[in-house]
């Protein structure tokens, strides 16, 4: 049974860090893509960042360029999303997704995490 579980949301000031783990378990993770989603109240899930299987390329989406980076660590099934200089905006339940070819469409994803909420005051 495939599970991702993620870890590391809380509360920050805007312009405070966060990082934001996801362990996997039930799958070959170093096989698979892997994906940071958020969705805000009332918002639609959107891509936030993704990582090839041997995090040889990163995508960001635009709003969060320059400010999160997207890491793995093979050995641990773990997928890390750090994010710097936060935003009120930013303010989500963030979600890591898996997959064998991945992307940035959310529906190219087959197993996701239950979500993190991140909340930034500013």
């Amino acid at each position: 049974q495939v599970q991702l579980v993620e870890s590391g949301g809380g509360a920050a000031q805007a312009g405070a860090s966060l990082r934001l783990s996801c362990v996997a378990s039930g799958l070959p993770f170093s096989s698979y893509h892997m994906g940071w989603f958020r969705q805000a109240p009332g918002k639609e899930r959107e891509f936030v960042a993704s990582i090839i299987w041997n995090g040889a390329s990163k995508f960001f989406a635009d709003s969060v360029k320059g400010r999160f980076t997207i890491s793995r660590d093979n050995g641990k099934n773990t997928v890390y999303l750090q994010m710097n200089s936060l935003k009120s905006e930013d303010t989500a339940v963030y979600y890591c997704a898996a997959d064998l070819a991945g992307g940035m469409a959310k529906s190219l994803y087959q197993y996701w995490g239950q979500g993190t909420q991140v909340t930034v005051s500013s």
